[in-house]
């Protein structure tokens, strides 16, 4: 299939999707470049809270660059990959080929409206999505329809404490644009509560940035000016943990992984 050029207006719903192509557009190789996105230990908490069989489809929402996709080839019968953004869908063709994988294919569509049949797939999984999009519960209802009674659903995102998330999106959308919010560990285990999951999987760590690496030079200077005052305090309330060393400025993200089957 050849790559897509340019998402449809039905694609595009809203100014945020919008801003969204526009961000990762221009983040597209850098994004899949960052070590950080394929840093081993933060592999494998993820292999092992999917669960993936030999004989299990899946699909990963919000793909990107296909890193968590090309990584979950290797244990599935078949992955399908599908983004918004047709630049990233070209890093994530570029990685199959590289990597010598035929079991995947890429769409591009919205996590909010997934053009699949209802229980398409084994497992459902997205990685560092939810936060770009403005209705996580719709996304997770739209993963849950396409997994088959029995499947397996995973979400692993950013997740700030309570009493750091407001400073936390305030961060993070001065870093990047199309940032909507970050749900809490507690926010995003509700959710699946309340759409009638069993919860399985609980797991939380931290991953470590280096703010140069992942900031538009555009607005570097005034990111590492709100970290180096959240520094000065010495309270840590964004909740990133950042730190000034020889090199810079860097910052622990907050990640959690959520697993939870489908009973009903």
């Amino acid at each position: 299939m050849p790559p897509e050029t340019e998402p449809s207006a039905a694609i595009l719903q809203s100014e945020h999707d919008a801003r969204i192509v526009a961000q990762f557009t221009r983040w597209a190789k850098p994004f899949g470049d960052l070590p950080l996105h394929s840093q081993a230990d933060a592999m494998a908490r993820l292999r092992a809270a999917a669960a993936v069989s030999a004989t299990a489809r899946v699909l990963d929402v919000a793909c990107g660059p296909g890193i968590v996709a090309c990584t979950l080839a290797a244990d599935a019968a078949h992955v399908t990959g599908i983004d918004l953004t047709p630049a990233m869908l070209d890093q994530a063709r570029a990685r199959q080929r590289e990597a010598g994988l035929a079991n995947l294919d890429w769409q591009l569509g919205d996590a909010t409206s997934l053009p699949f049949a209802d229980e398409s797939f084994d497992v459902v999984v997205t990685r560092y999505s939810f936060h770009h999009i403005r209705d996580p519960a719709r996304a997770l209802a739209e993963m849950l329809r396409v997994c088959r009674k029995g499947g397996r659903l995973l979400v692993v995102d950013a997740t700030p404490s309570p009493e750091t998330q407001a400073a936390y999106d305030r961060m993070e959308t001065l870093r990047d644009p199309s940032h909507a919010s970050a749900l809490t560990q507690q926010q995003l285990r509700a959710l699946g509560r309340q759409a009638g999951l069993h919860e399985v999987v609980v797991d939380f760590h931290r991953i470590e940035a280096d703010v140069a690496s992942i900031a538009d030079p555009e607005t570097l200077d005034a990111l590492i000016a709100m970290l180096d005052a959240d520094i000065a305090t010495g309270e840590d309330r964004i909740g990133v943990a950042a730190r000034r060393g020889e090199t810079g400025v860097s910052f622990l993200f907050p990640v959690s992984v959520v697993a939870w089957d489908r009973v009903t």
